[in-house]
């Protein structure tokens, strides 16, 4: 690496793709309202908060640091859902999921104090069609609280329930570690040594 690498994450799913793809970084968080305008389309959210973000911590920033800000969002239609805030809404966000497709998209930018460059990934996701019973397990076994949509795809209901994706698995995870190795190597901000 070329600079100091920073995630601004609490995510362990982020920090995990990260590491294993062998990225050098610390991480840092500061607390930031996720809030978007309503007339913003569902498929533009997750990288106006990726970007949001990253203003938030443009400010504050070290001249050598590079910092990586995402966020994902799971959209039905024009609808996006967000981390429920209860059990009741995750098992409704389940059922609303249940037999469907729908779009998981992260948003990331990559920011350092002079500049930002930000994309987004989309990958498609198909439920088959889930009964209560296992939506309420995975629910209380799980308690999906912190994930978009209401559920990990690397978890019981992701296994048992998902029929297919159309995109990256990754980005389903929570980061597109692809996309986003192409674009820190296009910055010239890392490079792989032969051995």
């Amino acid at each position: 690496m070329k600079h100091k690498l920073v995630l601004a994450s609490n995510s362990p799913r982020r920090q995990q793709i990260m590491r294993e793809a062998g990225l050098d970084f610390t991480t840092r968080v500061v607390p930031l309202e996720e809030d978007f305008p309503d007339d913003l389309p569902a498929s533009e959210v997750a990288e106006y908060l990726a970007l949001k973000k990253g203003k938030a911590y443009q400010q504050q920033m070290h001249p050598e640091e590079l910092i990586v800000t995402a966020d994902t969002t799971v959209v039905v239609g024009d609808k996006v859902l967000n981390k429920p805030g209860h059990k009741e809404e995750a098992i409704s966000m389940l059922q609303l999921l249940s037999g469907r497709r729908h779009q998981v998209i992260t948003g990331v930018c990559i920011s350092r104090p002079e500049e930002q460059h930000s994309f987004s990934d989309m990958t498609t996701v198909w439920f088959r069609r889930l009964d209560l019973q296992e939506i309420e397990y995975y629910v209380n076994q799980y308690r999906p609280f912190d994930k978009a949509g209401a559920y990990a795809i690397q978890e019981w209901i992701g296994m048992v329930g998902i029929e297919r994706i159309e995109g990256s698995y990754f980005n389903v995870v929570g980061l597109p570690i692809e996309r986003l190795y192409k674009k820190l190597k296009k910055l010239m901000v890392l490079s792989v040594n032969r051995y």
